[in-house]
């Protein structure tokens, strides 16, 4: 089996990796970055299909709070170096204008992931791609890569990980470097999907909203509150709102949904009290709280037998579900290698090797967070590479 040896190798072609590629050829190194896909940031591109939302404007320790995890930490040490300003400024440096968004979410001009991304990659000119090479383990502290010519054995002075997670497979996040990992006895939290949707056995009845979003609701999990927008699907319950509380319905508690957020319990018991006369139950509820078709159907599908006292159902409706979807429908994943195996973003147990991206154990809510902390800890992990290495 041929053996290469290069200064630098960067495994993985997503956010994370790029960032580290970058940061390592800025450094005078000579960089290889090798991915499994045809193609670099697969992943990426999809998340921009509607809408890349690269970074939210809010203040630092606003932002540093969203992650969750043993790696929350280092992970908020990258950000609170590359965090929101930096990413803006880094997008505009590749000519790529952004704007904020009501919401504070930040996005490109134009919304989409491919003019950054090639802007990006003109930028990395330095770097030395080779796509269609899949890592298939270790020997000794040599990386053993599958290629479209055989077997290709490198040894590196530094190697940077940025294989993803467990979520979305399809594009390359598969977590089949867990066991080479393992193996060497690096720590690693089992994997669980995050912001990902809820599977409901929906009644026949609730067919006819399939689609339907529901617009005003306040959904409480724990000690999470989230006022936002889901949607009703054939498979359960989706969108931003849900996958806001999915960490919280993840580790066992209950959903409820507030379905008339805007008033408290009194103005709504006070309306449910206006006379009803021929009425249906469905049609009062229309007339005397605006509910639309699609809240007055999971009143029906979830609060049956109904009570005489309807207000405290529809101030705090039990969502009756199956759990989270897949982890291959997942956005994003929790778990991974755990802060205990790290020193920085350095292997303890393989002390050439640095980590970054969703390979780390944590999590972050969508919008804006989970990018940002992928070029974040990139390109922190590139920076200890050089500093460790060179030490």
């Amino acid at each position: 089996m041929e053996t290469e040896r290069v200064q630098s190798l960067v495994v993985g072609g997503g956010p994370a990796g790029l960032m580290a590629a970058g940061e390592l050829a800025r450094a005078g190194q000579s960089v290889v970055l090798t991915e499994a896909k045809p193609t670099v940031a697969r992943k990426f591109l999809m998340a921009g299909k509607s809408g890349l939302n690269l970074t939210k404007d809010e203040p630092g320790d606003v932002f540093r709070r969203a992650f969750h995890g043993s790696c929350a930490g280092l992970v908020e040490h990258a950000v609170a170096d590359f965090g929101p300003d930096e990413v803006a400024h880094w997008t505009n440096t590749l000519g790529q204008e952004v704007f904020t968004g009501s919401s504070g979410r930040v996005f490109p001009v134009s919304m989409k992931g491919s003019p950054l991304l090639r802007a990006w990659l003109s930028d990395l000119d330095a770097v030395a791609f080779r796509t269609r090479w899949r890592w298939a383990g270790f020997d000794e502290d040599a990386l053993i890569f599958e290629t479209p010519s055989g077997k290709r054995r490198v040894v590196a002075e530094r190697v940077v990980l940025a294989l993803g997670g467990a979520s979305w497979p399809r594009l390359g996040s598969d977590a089949a470097w867990v066991p080479w990992l393992a193996a060497r006895g690096v720590e690693i939290a089992p994997f669980a999907p995050a912001n990902v949707g809820l599977s409901v056995p929906w009644s026949g009845h609730m067919e006819k909203h399939f689609g339907k979003p529901v617009k005003a609701a306040r959904l409480m999990a724990g000690e999470t509150r989230v006022r936002g927008e889901f949607v009703v699907s054939s498979r359960g319950l989706e969108g931003s709102a849900i996958y806001a509380v999915s960490r919280a319905v993840r580790e066992g508690a209950p959903l409820t949904l507030d379905l008339c957020p805007d008033w408290d319990l009194d103005e709504v018991t006070r309306r449910l009290t206006r006379p009803r006369g021929k009425s249906t139950v469905a049609n009062h509820l229309r007339k005397v709280l605006n509910l639309d078709p699609v809240r007055i159907a999971l009143i029906m599908e979830w609060a049956r037998p109904l009570p005489d006292d309807l207000a405290p159902v529809i101030k705090s409706l039990p969502v009756r579900h199956k759990g989270p979807r897949p982890m291959s429908e997942a956005i994003s994943s929790a778990g991974g290698i755990t802060a205990a195996a790290l020193t920085g973003f350095r292997l303890r147990a393989v002390p050439h090797v640095f980590v970054a991206g969703e390979m780390l154990d944590w999590e972050a809510p969508t919008g804006g967070y989970l990018i940002t902390a992928c070029l974040a800890t990139g390109r922190a992990a590139a920076i200890q590479a050089m500093r460790d290495r060179a030490g």
